[in-house]
């Protein structure tokens, strides 16, 4: 099967998609299967790969894990099994406290924290669709990075809903709610990222 479109129309599950090519990305929410967009630009990158360092760094010695995409996270409605899951992301940074969560095709069940980088071409995608599904799935934390603003908003997860979310600009630090031990710096990553970005 090569090439689905950006959203077909079409619905299907992991067992689909673990038979489309290695070279293209894909991620099922609810169903409907997402291309996702070639790889992200060095400026994206750079913001996720400091988070997770930053992130993995704290984490040291402690039970819970650090992640970065490319990883798959399978989010079941119930306890289907993986073939029937209609719901596989890959978010750009993501911590996981429960190993039972962890298998060696990636991650099953709600990341504790997420962190998805915001970029021209999935912003709708990751404050909309995304953010239903985390708050769906039981993510307790879910950040979104607006490098280009220099923006940081915060959703967390109170009585099964994520309230009202917070914003804060991406300067000193920011503390991971419900990961005390983590974190974020932002002053050298946002020094380092371009001026017309």
């Amino acid at each position: 099967m090569m090439g689905l479109a950006l959203k077909d129309r079409q619905q299907h599950t992991y067992g689909d998609y673990l038979q489309w090519p290695d070279d293209l990305r894909y991620e099922l929410i609810d169903g409907d299967a997402f291309l996702m967009s070639p790889a992200p630009d060095l400026p994206h990158q750079d913001v996720a790969g400091e988070i997770y360092f930053q992130a993995r760094q704290a984490l040291q010695g402690k039970s819970c894990r650090a992640f970065i995409a490319p990883v798959d996270v399978r989010l079941p409605k119930r306890d289907e099994a993986d073939e029937l899951i209609a719901n596989v992301v890959q978010p750009d940074v993501l911590v996981v406290c429960d190993a039972n969560k962890l298998d060696k095709r990636g991650v099953r069940g709600a990341p504790d924290w997420i962190v998805e980088v915001l970029s021209p071409s999935t912003a709708s995608h990751d404050q909309i669709k995304k953010r239903d599904l985390y708050q769906r799935a039981g993510v307790r934390e879910y950040w979104l990075v607006h490098p280009i603003d220099r923006l940081l908003t915060i959703y967390r997860l109170q009585n099964g809903e994520y309230g009202k979310p917070e914003l804060y600009p991406l300067e000193g630090e920011t503390q991971v709610g419900i990961l005390p031990d983590i974190v974020i710096g932002w002053g050298e990553l946002v020094a380092r990222l371009p001026k017309d970005y």
